[in-house]
């Protein structure tokens, strides 16, 4: 989650927010904020009217009104006067300091480095500059190297809540939850009532396993500052733990604290998980009423129609969440699931969806397989032979496009049975089997075209297989249950915003 998810946008928002705020240095959707120790002494300097930085009258001047273009936002004109400033005193470190800053201000993270590392150099102790430094080099992807600078600055400054607050972060932004967890310990120990650091633990625990943990820290929170968001975590801790009341529960307390797309998402996808699909219907109903362009919260409304048996209602939803996301391989994924099961005025309507999408993008398997099996069953009743070949070549693209996509495999050695093409029949099961052997259908299947073929006694072997998984295999409800399951984490994943 960390590293896709609606979550860590949530974390990388506040990443890195610094007691000391005055400039952002962006990292794309992470903001760390520095104030440059240059313009504290120079706003020190200048309110004392003491000529310390930097030391000649005109310099200090030209320095100061850099500083004053920079904090009013005009970069230009501020670089325009570090410029020559660092050319004649360049080791100076407040020029250095603060043309970096400029630099990073126009997003000119290159350029901003060599000037930031010259501050360091000059004043290695100096905590603002080294942490813009390791800003920087991380925003350039040179984690070694930042690493290397915020270990740094919390050897400095141990008890510092932003040291070890900025460390942790770093290593939740560069994927390393677990080297995260001790630095956000400490800086909740200096700090306990910091919200930010407590719930970016609770979320570093939740996605290292350390469930307990994370479920007192939340609560811990809770009693602080009670809020949507934690209810929303802990509802995720609750799942993990499969404590799946309690999660419902807390994920409906969030959806009524604070009604957005994502917490409405998480508690309809809750109860979807549950085959609550009565009150999820009403959960998602809502929702798309409250967020009618919300793509996921349609496609939720479908699946939660689907497991009610509410064929063409589901199928209405997921026209919608298609519309308004026509990349989005999932609803029509759905949609070909659903083909056979809905009136045939919307099955034509899904076939239209499916061979459009499969015409405009090629790449997807699954959405070619599920238009060929709907035209597959719409060709039925009165079989077209140039609808036949269609079909066989679709089956074929899918399989080209995931060669270990075992369904294709099987629906196309059962077309060909139905043409008595026994033998390539044969070749195509084998295939299925190869990659799912314990699937009981295929071999039922198979040992019916061996018989066609007068080889009894393998048709036996196969038989006997098919009534010994049969057994063990899931029924069609489970199947459907699985689905569903299946619909909704990769809903959850789904991007909530599409361009």
């Amino acid at each position: 989650m960390f590293t896709v998810d609606v979550e860590m946008n949530r974390v990388f928002a506040r990443l890195l927010t610094s007691t000391l705020t005055a400039v952002a240095i962006s990292l794309g959707s992470v903001a760390i904020f520095v104030l440059p120790q240059g313009v504290v002494a120079a706003q020190e300097e200048h309110s004392r009217g003491q000529d310390r930085v930097p030391t000649d009258s005109p310099s200090k001047s030209r320095f100061l009104s850099a500083l004053k273009a920079y904090k009013a936002q005009r970069y230009t004109a501020a670089k325009g006067e570090l410029e020559p400033l660092v050319k004649s005193a360049p080791d100076n470190f407040e020029v250095n300091e603060l043309l970096g800053l400029v630099y990073v201000a126009q997003d000119k993270q290159a350029e901003a480095n060599r000037f930031l590392a010259k501050a360091v150099q000059l004043k290695p102790n100096v905590v603002e500059a080294r942490t813009a430094l390791a800003t920087n080099l991380l925003a350039l992807r040179r984690e070694n190297e930042a690493e290397l600078q915020f270990k740094k600055i919390v050897a400095l400054e141990p008890h510092s809540y932003d040291a070890n607050h900025n460390l942790g972060e770093f290593y939740i932004q560069t994927g390393k939850v677990a080297n995260a967890i001790p630095f956000l310990k400490r800086a909740q120990e200096i700090d306990p009532a910091a919200y930010n650091n407590g719930y970016d633990l609770a979320l570093a625990l939740e996605q290292s396993g350390e469930l307990a943990e994370a479920r007192e820290r939340i609560q811990g929170l809770i009693s602080l500052r009670d809020s949507a968001e934690l209810h929303s975590l802990l509802g995720e801790v609750e799942e993990k733990s499969r404590a799946y009341l309690t999660s419902a529960k807390q994920y409906e307390q969030a959806a009524r604290m604070e009604p957005s797309e994502q917490n409405v998402l998480n508690w309809g996808a809750e109860l979807l998980l549950h085959q609550t699909f009565a009150p999820a219907i009403e959960v998602f109903q809502a929702g798309t009423q409250r967020f009618p362009q919300s793509a996921p919260l349609h496609n939720g409304l479908g699946i939660a129609f689907y497991g009610a048996g509410q064929l063409d209602d589901a199928a209405r939803s997921f026209f919608q969440a298609s519309d308004l996301n026509p990349k989005d391989p999932l609803p029509l994924t759905f949609l070909g699931k659903a083909c056979d099961g809905v009136s045939a005025a919307l099955a034509a309507q899904i076939r239209s969806r499916l061979q459009s999408f499969v015409t405009g993008n090629t790449q997807n398997a699954e959405v070619t397989y599920y238009d060929a099996i709907c035209l597959w069953r719409m060709n039925q009743t009165e079989p077209e032979p140039e609808l036949t070949v269609q079909i066989e070549s679709l089956l074929k693209h899918a399989i080209s496009l995931d060669p270990n996509y075992a369904d294709a495999y099987f629906q196309l050695g059962t077309l060909y049975a139905d043409q008595h093409r026994y033998s390539e029949a044969v070749a195509q099961y084998e295939r299925t089997l190869k990659l799912n052997p314990n699937s009981a259908n295929p071999h039922y299947r198979l040992g019916q075209v061996l018989a066609r073929l007068g080889n009894e006694n393998r048709a036996h072997e196969e038989f006997a297989v098919f009534e010994r998984l049969r057994k063990s295999e899931s029924d069609e409800t489970t199947t459907k249950q699985n689905q569903i399951q299946q619909f909704v984490y990769t809903m959850r994943k789904s991007d909530p915003n599409p361009q």
